[in-house]
């Protein structure tokens, strides 16, 4: 499974942004997909993920009632919307696929690229 994260850039605090990430090769609509983030010096957070359904989802604390995921399984796609975005959500953000349970990290095994996520105050 290839994934290729987009719509990363340089936005300013309280701004919206919408990452995408397009899976392809031996792709399967039963995989859970998510997104982590990872800032300099810091470990890799789990932001959000989704059920193969898209009818679940789970939220890190940080990000709750701000990022909304979704994803389109006929397009094979994964979204991440990010709504009042924070300098503190400035990071790399990688979109994931995998089996298990979507609100588990050791659920991800497929890794994207990393798209850049700044946001100036």
């Amino acid at each position: 499974v290839q994934l290729q994260a987009s719509g990363g850039g340089l936005v300013q605090a309280g701004g919206s942004l919408r990452l995408s990430c397009a899976a392809s090769g031996r792709t399967r609509s039963s995989y859970v997909m998510g997104w982590f983030r990872q800032a300099p010096g810091k470990e890799r957070e789990f932001v959000a993920g989704i059920s193969w359904s898209g009818g679940s989802t789970y939220y890190g604390d940080s990000v709750k009632d701000r990022f909304t995921i979704s994803r389109d399984n006929a397009k094979n796609t994964v979204y991440l919307q990010m709504n009042s975005l924070k300098p503190e959500d400035t990071a790399v953000y990688y979109c994931a696929a995998g089996t298990g349970f979507y609100w588990s990290r050791s659920a991800y095994n497929y890794w994207g690229q990393g798209t850049q996520v700044t946001v100036s105050s």
